[in-house]
């Protein structure tokens, strides 16, 4: 059966002389990997298809989808988002890469979630026009945006009462826990905020310096480890640490 859905590409490598298999987190049927045909030959009719597949391309797309098969087919596709700077601007080229690995290793089933394909649609879109500062935070917003997508939202806030997250149980406590993952102080009082805001664009308004970005990425990136089996280890985060300023 042929369905119309969105996609975000998260990865693509080469199959055979002339085609693709490209890995896509779908509206309809979350995360599908799809092959497709002849987009990389020399002809007239193929030039320039294969920019379509680009991690981070959003996509208009009709798919042949069978439950039974792994492996997925699509009929059409088209541009659903013409990107004006993610694809070219390295910092934001770079979050965006670290974004479609972030979910590689993070999604493990191919479950529908369509409140988290409108997250990483969202997250693209806003990096897309996004200043210095809203760039540099995106990461981390991301990040535990779709950590509570996945089930493990942190619980509670920061407070005088409750000043220490514990990252293995994924709560606001009181007292430091017994072993050694969790943030206190400035880490945890800015990952509240972090994780209350309402609007992308308020993350202009939270200022923090190179190093507290990176201690704050390494923090949510061990969060993650915690509650995802086998998550291994990212090839975009230690580039990702170096740019962000």
């Amino acid at each position: 059966m042929i369905h119309a859905t969105r996609g975000v590409v998260l990865r693509t490598v080469k199959y055979g002389d002339t085609s693709i298999i490209t890995s896509i987190y779908t509206e309809l049927f979350g995360i599908q990997q799809y092959i497709v045909k002849g987009v990389r030959q020399s002809t007239k009719t193929s030039a320039g298809k294969a920019s379509y597949f680009q991690p981070s391309a959003i996509l208009e797309l009709e798919v042949h989808h069978n439950e039974l098969k792994q492996l997925q087919f699509i009929k059409e596709y088209r541009w659903s988002y013409m990107y004006q700077a993610v694809l070219f601007d390295v910092v934001k080229h770079t979050v965006a890469m670290y974004v479609m690995e972030l979910l590689q290793h993070s999604l493990k089933q191919p479950e529908a979630n369509p409140e988290l394909f409108y997250l990483i649609e969202d997250t693209l879109k806003q990096l897309d026009k996004a200043n210095g500062s809203l760039a540099a935070n995106l990461p981390l917003y991301f990040t535990l945006h779709l950590a509570a997508e996945l089930g493990f939202q942190l619980q509670g806030d920061y407070s005088d009462s409750t000043p220490i997250i514990d990252l293995q149980e994924g709560i606001f406590v009181a007292e430091k826990p017994l072993h050694p993952y969790f943030l206190e102080g400035q880490l945890a009082r800015t990952t509240s905020d972090i994780s209350n805001l309402t609007f992308y664009n308020e993350l202009e308004n939270i200022q923090l310096n190179q190093q507290i970005r990176r201690q704050l990425l390494e923090a949510y990136q061990l969060y993650l480890s915690l509650h995802i089996s086998n998550f291994g280890k990212m090839k975009t985060y230690a580039i990702l640490q170096e740019l962000l300023s």
